[in-house]
């Protein structure tokens, strides 16, 4: 019988080194984390920033880090060092994909905060990461410092979940937010948005869901075990919505949020990321300005809820943090297991039927040059698709030129909505496409 002490090998007394690419907003909060909480970390397991690579490093530099912290512009100084934890803060597919895959190969563990990074490449770096015996853990990837990710693997673990859906972009939270208190136009929204640095100067990934997506094609993966390719997922803009639509809402009891939303029905996965009505009485409308919101259900929890602040260097270099600690923690005390966060421990195990045909009921905003017959000619082409009008709203007093009004229609597949408003679009009397958005 073997009488070696596995705890011998252990390294109990190693101060983890962690090396940082990029020192932008994220990447000085966590720095500055670092340096003032050096040896508070749980489990007894300290951890001490070593290397920092950005650009223009010159320029970069700061009097309140470490003397004997490394900076440099050469990626290779850090893969090449004896850092143990690279931390990727940078954005991007390139070069940051080469990067993560040559520190991992390395034996190095990962910690990133990059969403496109671990929406197309998550699987096989899990994998890489599992071969090397290194750690993956990307908690800061989905809504910044609300820890979902986590909670996911974690907290749920013991549930099985079949629906995901929440706010999961901020910059479209906020610029929908004050359309909705301030009366202002989309166009306006957004100009105070980028003023305040909530918006990039090209919002499109932003706006048009493609940021959202990301997030809720990890969260597929990590909650519902599915593997989807967050391309393939719809995505639809917010750049329609205007005032009247959140006064119309209102009189239906709802306002308006982007909301990204997926559910497993047998082999078939619902998911899409577009603008939709939520119930004034949902969490979801409570969520103002630039936070983040995920609601998870499960067959046996019911309805969990994670808020809190989705962006900023703060919220999300926390996220960070605690992924490095938590890889310093399992490595302290022997774990040779990727850490919580890298994936899913067992392999995906689905790849559904991709839709997102949801059944549901749906508010069609119309901008028409008014004339009699309108209605009439609206309520045949629907028919004709087989979908039932709840009802029609117009404010009094709208201007005729053009004039707003809405529809409401009874629960039908978004399918025959979208077959129908092909025709609808393209009638004389229509000012500007359809606005079309889901009743949740």
């Amino acid at each position: 019988m073997s009488t070696a002490n596995p705890k011998a090998n252990r390294p109990e007394n190693k101060i983890w080194k962690v090396a940082l690419a990029g020192f932008g907003t994220v990447g000085r909060s966590v720095a500055k984390i670092l340096v003032e909480r050096t040896n508070v970390a749980r489990g007894g397991a300290p951890v001490r920033l070593t290397h920092i690579c950005n650009r223009n490093v010159a320029r970069k530099k700061v009097d309140w880090l470490p003397p004997d912290v490394v900076w440099t512009e050469n990626i290779d100084d850090i893969l090449s060092s004896d850092a143990d934890i690279l931390v990727e803060v940078i954005g991007g597919l390139h070069p940051t994909e080469d990067w993560v895959r040559r520190a991992l190969a390395s034996g190095k563990s990962v910690v990133t905060a990059n969403k496109q990074l671990i929406a197309h490449c998550g699987p096989e770096l899990a994998s890489l990461a599992r071969q090397m015996n290194a750690h993956l853990e990307f908690g800061a990837s989905v809504a910044g410092g609300v820890p979902v990710i986590s909670g996911l693997h974690q907290g749920l673990a013991g549930d099985e979940l079949f629906k995901i859906h929440g706010i999961l972009n901020g910059t479209c939270n906020y610029i929908l937010t004050q359309i909705e208190s301030n009366g202002v136009p989309f166009t306006t929204a957004l100009r105070e948005a980028q003023k305040l640095g909530f918006a990039e100067a090209d919002p499109t990934e932003d706006i048009d869901g493609l940021d959202a997506r990301a997030k809720l094609a990890i969260l597929i993966r990590a909650g519902l075990h599915c593997n989807v390719a967050a391309d393939s997922i719809v995505a639809r803009s917010i750049s329609l919505i205007d005032a009247i639509d959140f006064e119309y809402a209102n009189q239906l009891g709802c306002t308006i949020r982007q909301i990204a939303r997926a559910q497993l029905k047998a082999d078939t996965l619902f998911a899409s990321v577009q603008p939709s009505l939520v119930q004034l009485s949902s969490p979801l409308a409570r969520v103002e300005g630039s936070q983040n919101l995920v609601m998870a259900t499960g067959t046996y929890g019911g309805e969990t809820v994670f808020g809190g602040h989705g962006a900023g260097g703060h919220p999300t270099a926390v996220a960070v943090v605690s992924d490095i600690l938590a890889i310093a923690h399992a490595k302290q005390s022997g774990s040779n297991r990727p850490g919580d966060n890298a994936e899913n421990p067992q392999p995906l195990e689905k790849t559904p039927i991709l839709t997102a045909d949801f059944t549901t009921r749906h508010y069609l905003r119309f901008m028409v040059k008014d004339r009699p017959g309108i209605i009439a000619s609206l309520a045949a082409i629907l028919a004709t698709s087989g979908i039932n009008i709840d009802a029609v709203l117009q404010k009094p007093g709208c201007s005729k030129s053009p004039l707003p009004f809405l529809i409401t229609l009874d629960e039908c597949k978004a399918s025959l909505v979208d077959q129908a408003l092909k025709q609808i679009d393209s009638l004389e009397f229509m000012v500007q496409h359809c606005l079309h958005m889901p009743i949740l």
